[in-house]
């Protein structure tokens, strides 16, 4: 018999009408370079708490080994399983069991053909067996404007980039 685990007793209304955002979760990872002094191709993720501790390798596709993970596994595995959180709370509380869904990320690392460097594509499908695209559609709809993973792709994310105090001797 599987273990019980609670579900997060989160709202899907529009409820917040805070002036500023307002956590109710953080979480810490700490990305070192390894070997080659690089964090894709030969480094080391790390948890604050320790849960997540992996190694990172570039895929094969993009000259590496593909004997580890990588960052787009990484986020492909992150936004599936958000948008499948969502996507539950909402097909729950239209009294759908949520149990037959399976949400597939696609991610695809390339070149940004407007500046050259780098760029994401994302390609989420939900495999529903049983439902009609007519009730799928709504709650697909809601489910998006409520996963932040969703919110962070189709409108971006307030990102800081900052230089850590130096505590070490110069280099």
């Amino acid at each position: 018999m599987p273990e019980h685990i609670n579900l997060p007793e989160l709202s899907t209304d529009k409820d917040f009408d805070g002036e500023s955002f307002s956590a109710i979760y953080t979480t810490t990872v700490t990305v070192s370079g390894g070997v080659a002094g690089h964090g894709r191709a030969s480094g080391r993720a790390r948890s604050a708490d320790g849960v997540l501790d992996l190694d990172l390798r570039m895929p094969a596709e993009l000259g590496g080994d593909g004997q580890g993970t990588n960052p787009e596994q990484l986020f492909a595995a992150g936004f599936a399983a958000c948008f499948h959180g969502a996507l539950s709370l909402v097909a729950r509380q239209a009294a759908l069991d949520p149990a037959v869904i399976f949400v597939e990320a696609t991610v695809a690392f390339g070149r940004d053909p407007g500046d050259g460097g780098y760029l994401l594509r994302i390609d989420l499908v939900v495999k529903w067996p049983g439902i009609s695209p007519e009730v799928a559609a709504p709650l697909i709809e809601k489910a998006t404007s409520l996963c932040p993973y969703a919110k962070m792709a189709g409108e971006g994310t307030p990102t800081t980039i900052t230089l850590a105090p130096h505590t070490g001797p110069s280099q």
